[in-house]
C-alpha cells in the first residue's frame, strides 16, 4: 500500500482537471437528465389526477423516451467515461518522461498502476451517483413521488452494476495504454473493441446460431419450435460474451419488479400462462437480487481479470530513464 495514495492523489487531481474528462462527463449528465426530464413530464402528463402507481420511481430510469431510456444509454455510451479516463493512463507517463521519474521515488511499482485504477473508480463512482441523485431530485420535483426503500434498494443495486460495469473499461483502457506506447493507438483500440463487443457480437452471435443450430422451416410445428428454441439458445449464450448484455439483463431485473427472468423471451405452454397469471406480483428485492446475482458476480469477475492482466504486463514490462 506504500505510495498508492500518493498516485490516488495525484490522478484525482489530473482527472478534475482535465478538459475531455469534464467535457464527455458534462455531455454524458446532460444527455441523461434531458431524457430523465422527457420521461418525467410525459409521466406527470398521464397521470394527471390519477392515482400513483407502485415502483413508479424506477420508471424514470427504465421508460423509454423519443429514442431509449436512460438504463439504455448509460449501457450504450457509458463506457466512454472508462475509456476516456484511461487510454492515456501509462503511455502519457511514457511520453511525458515521467513514468521513470515515478518510479525512481520511494514507491512501489503496483502502486503506481494500483492507484491510477483506483482514482478511476472514484471518478466514475462520483459520475454515476451524481447522475442518479440529479435524476431522482428531478423525478420528485415531476411526478411528486418519493422513492421508497425497496427503490432506494433497487438504485444502490444498480449503481453498483454500473460502476462495474465502466470500471471494466477503464481496466480494457488502462491495458492498452501499458501495451500501446502511442496514445492515438491505444485510444482506438478501446474504442475498437468497445464498438465490437457492444455492437456486433449479437451480429456475430446469430450467424453462429445460424450455423451451428439453423432453424427448421418445415410442416411439423414441434420441429419447428425445438429448432427455433435451440437456435435462440445459442444467441443467448453468444451474446453473454458482450459485458454490455450482461449489464443490460441485470440492470433491467433489478430495476423492474414485475421482471421475474433476465431473459428476452420466455417460450410457455397455455397450463404455464394459466400458472404464471397467478404470479403478477412485483419481486421482492432479495429475488430480484437472487436473479441478477449471476451478472453481478460475471461483471466483478471479468473486470478484475481484466485488471489483472494489465497488472502482470505493467510489472514485467522494462521502464527506462530516456
Amino acid at each position: 500500500m506504500h505510495g498508492i495514495f500518493t498516485i490516488y492523489q495525484k490522478e484525482m487531481e489530473d482527472h478534475f482537471s482535465s478538459t475531455r474528462f469534464l467535457l464527455i462527463t458534462a455531455l454524458i449528465v446532460m444527455v441523461g437528465v434531458i431524457i430523465a426530464s422527457m420521461v418525467g413530464m410525459s409521466m406527470r402528463e398521464e397521470l394527471r389526477g390519477m392515482a400513483k402507481p407502485d415502483f413508479i420511481f424506477l420508471l424514470l430510469f427504465t421508460s423509454t423516451g423519443k429514442l431509449f431510456s436512460f438504463v439504455q444509454f448509460i449501457g450504450f455510451f457509458g463506457p466512454l467515461i472508462g475509456i476516456i479516463l484511461g487510454f492515456d493512463a501509462i503511455n502519457r507517463e511514457r511520453t511525458g518522461r515521467t513514468l521513470s521519474k515515478l518510479v525512481s521515488q520511494p514507491i512501489y511499482r503496483d502502486a503506481i498502476i494500483n492507484g491510477k485504477f483506483m482514482a478511476g473508480m472514484t471518478m466514475i463512482a462520483i459520475v454515476m451517483v451524481s447522475l442518479v441523485l440529479i435524476i431522482a431530485g428531478l423525478g420528485i420535483r415531476l411526478i411528486g413521488v418519493v422513492p421508497g426503500a425497496e427503490e432506494l434498494g433497487r438504485l444502490l443495486i444498480y449503481l453498483i452494476l454500473s460502476i462495474l460495469y465502466i470500471s471494466f473499461w477503464l481496466g480494457a483502457a488502462i491495458l492498452f495504454s501499458v501495451v500501446f506506447r502511442s496514445t492515438a493507438t491505444s485510444a482506438l483500440a478501446s474504442l475498437a473493441v468497445w464498438i465490437g463487443l457492444s455492437f456486433f457480437i449479437g451480429l456475430g452471435g446469430s450467424l453462429l446460431a445460424d450455423a451451428i443450430a439453423p432453424m427448421n422451416q418445415t410442416a411439423d410445428m414441434a420441429q419447428a419450435q425445438d429448432s427455433f428454441v435451440k437456435n435462440a439458445e445459442v444467441q443467448r449464450v453468444a451474446s453473454l460474451l458482450s459485458p454490455a448484455t450482461l449489464y443490460g439483463d441485470a440492470t433491467s431485473t433489478i430495476l423492474d419488479p414485475l421482471r421475474k427472468t433476465p431473459r428476452s423471451f420466455v417460450l410457455m405452454g397455455p397450463m404455464e400462462r394459466i400458472s404464471l397469471s397467478r404470479f403478477q406480483n412485483p419481486l421482492p428485492l432479495l429475488q430480484s437480487v437472487v436473479i441478477v446475482a449471476p451478472f453481478l458476480i460475471s461483471l466483478v469477475a471479468i473486470t478484475f481479470v481484466c485488471f489483472g492482466i494489465c497488472y502482470a504486463v505493467f510489472m514485467r514490462q522494462e521502464i527506462r530513464s530516456t
